[in-house]
């Protein structure tokens, strides 16, 4: 089937919910995916943060084939030899005591927040109403469901589905007043992340994440850590927070943890997860046998080959390309690296779109994130001649644009003056 053929049916079929790129993809090898025509293209986008490590891994690809002729899916009323072993494996990369396995990050962020509400009512006194508020971060993003939506910290994707979860009050980002201002003992978790992806690559200063830890202390609180998107190595430490010197009460993950099968996990210490029991959560497929198995290969390809790493190292090595390029192009204001998570601003929306648009003309994927930012979450693999293509084709689009747009006022100022 063509890309006409498949665009035709969506258009008649699918709930509107994606503004795709006109591109077939057919099959991906390495850190490239080709398209239905053969076409190659240089992923730096990786799944929006899937693929850590790139696409056909021999490890990922040898687990996957075996355990789908073992077992695919078993309930979880029954048990299998892989979530003990992956919850170990995690618990001990994270410093969290236990984990519960589900299907997403939005999934696993909406169980965080019933853990923290039942935690906050197991341990209230005789007669006295639990801890129920929940802090929240501006330009934060969480997810889509009702309880992620209404912590995440963008009016855009919540107002069309007002009114959502209550109790939720928003932190300005990295302002410390407002978050004293705004924390007291009907707080009963504070949940952040330590970089903002959807929100443009933003990283929070260490004085407000000690505060944000000093204060869930003070209060009896949770600090609940959204690593769904900066977590398993791509921050050039296996969390991000680890950057940082503290430790959280929950941590979520999802993305690159099953290396492409839908994954998600929460972690969390032993006292937190002491106030669930059988029965108030749950889920029918997340922790399932094939996944599971996969993710625990992706965890071992990551310490085999020492992927964490290299991709801080590469991670520095894109940052000082970059950093030269923006001496070069006055379009680009800043440039945001921690690891493979990587934001360089541009000087307005219009070019930042229209910039992606032509990096996958010239066959690199990368997106836009908060209007102006480009977004780079490049495959843990990646190597230099990788980071030059992508530099080289980024300075001859930002060059392309800056000529047209300066044509473009030119014209109309000559329409003007006739």
């Amino acid at each position: 089937m063509n890309l006409e053929a498949v665009m035709k049916k969506e258009a008649a079929l699918l709930l509107p919910t994606y503004d795709r790129y006109q591109v077939l993809l057919r099959k991906g090898k390495g850190v490239y995916v080709y398209d239905a025509s053969g076409r190659k293209y240089l992923d730096f986008l990786s799944g929006i943060g899937v693929n850590a490590l790139g696409y056909g891994h021999p490890a990922i690809t040898k687990v996957m084939a075996r355990q789908a002729e073992l077992l695919v899916h078993s309930s979880n009323l029954f048990f299998h030899e892989y979530q003990g072993e992956l919850a170990e494996r995690l618990t001990r990369l994270s410093g969290m005591d236990r984990a519960f396995f589900c299907n997403s990050g939005t999934e696993a962020w909406e169980c965080a927040l019933k853990l923290a509400r039942a935690y906050a009512r197991s341990r209230r006194s005789n007669g006295t109403k639990p801890a129920w508020r929940v802090l929240a971060m501006e330009n934060s993003f969480h997810g889509r469901t009702f309880g992620s939506l209404a912590t995440t910290g963008q009016a855009k994707y919540r107002d069309p589905f007002m009114p959502l979860m209550p109790g939720v009050e928003f932190v300005r980002y990295n302002d410390v007043d407002d978050l004293r201002k705004k924390f007291d003992s009907s707080v009963c978790a504070i949940g952040l992340e330590v970089v903002q992806g959807e929100g443009g690559i933003r990283f929070m200063d260490k004085q407000f994440l000690q505060a944000a830890r000093s204060l869930a202390n003070k209060h009896r609180a949770l600090l609940v850590i959204d690593e769904i998107q900066s977590g398993l190595g791509r921050t050039g430490k296996m969390f991000a927070y680890q950057h940082y010197g503290i430790s959280p009460d929950i941590v979520t993950i999802a993305k690159p943890l099953a290396a492409g099968l839908p994954l998600g996990a929460v972690l969390t210490r032993e006292a937190v997860s002491r106030s669930f029991h059988p029965g108030m959560h749950g889920t029918t497929f997340g922790g399932g046998p094939l996944a599971c198995a996969v993710a625990i290969a992706f965890l071992q390809t990551l310490e085999r080959e020492k992927l964490v790493d290299h991709a801080g190292k590469m991670g520095n090595y894109l940052r000082e390309q970059l950093q030269q390029l923006q001496k070069r192009q006055p379009a680009i204001t800043d440039v945001r690296v921690l690891g493979l998570m990587v934001g360089v601003e541009l000087n307005s929306g219009e070019l930042a779109k229209a910039a992606v648009k032509k990096m996958m003309e010239r066959g690199v994927i990368i997106n836009r994130t908060h209007e102006t930012v480009l977004r780079f979450l490049p495959p843990y693999v990646i190597g230099k001649a990788h980071v030059n293509e992508v530099i080289e084709k980024l300075d001859l689009v930002l060059e392309e644009q800056g000529q047209t747009h300066t044509k473009a006022h030119a014209g109309a100022r000559r329409s003007v003056a006739n």
